[in-house]
């Protein structure tokens, strides 16, 4: 049998009072958690995100998992002056080529329940980049000329 490669999540964000002329206030991502549990903290909640998993990001979700806090990243904007998802994923890759963009992109510390489904796929999926063979260069030989 084969796991999935899709888990439904949330993620809430909360709106922050800012003191400064150019706005009053700023929406923060708080909080994930699979999709129907509730989000402490959060003011605004996107249910029914899918966090897929693609065979040919495994090494970035491994990168993401070696460090001290595994991170899930939201990619979102504003409309209408309220966040909206665009993407969750848990690829360093995806999240950075995002923010390359010029997305939002936020990270939420990673639920322990999601890193082993995590883990699995990617060390499944995962081929490390084949060894290349260096060009080997041969000396040319020059005949010298001698009068």
């Amino acid at each position: 049998m084969n796991p999935p490669q899709a888990v439904v999540v949330a993620v809430g964000f909360t709106r922050l009072t800012l003191v400064s002329r150019w706005a009053d206030h700023v929406w923060r991502l708080v909080a994930m958690a699979p999709a129907g549990a509730g989000l402490e903290g959060a003011e605004l909640v996107r249910d029914n995100l899918e966090l897929r998993l693609y065979s040919d990001e495994a090494e970035n979700y491994l990168l993401n998992l070696t460090t001290p806090e595994p991170m899930l990243f939201v990619v979102w904007r504003l409309e209408d002056d309220v966040p909206s998802v665009l993407m969750v994923t848990v690829s360093y890759g995806e999240a950075a080529r995002m923010m390359d963009a010029g997305e939002n992109v936020e990270g939420v510390p990673l639920p322990a329940d999601l890193k082993g489904w995590i883990e699995d796929f990617a060390r499944h999926h995962y081929q490390p980049p084949e060894k290349k063979t260096k060009n080997k260069r041969y000396a040319t030989s020059r005949q010298e000329h001698r009068a």
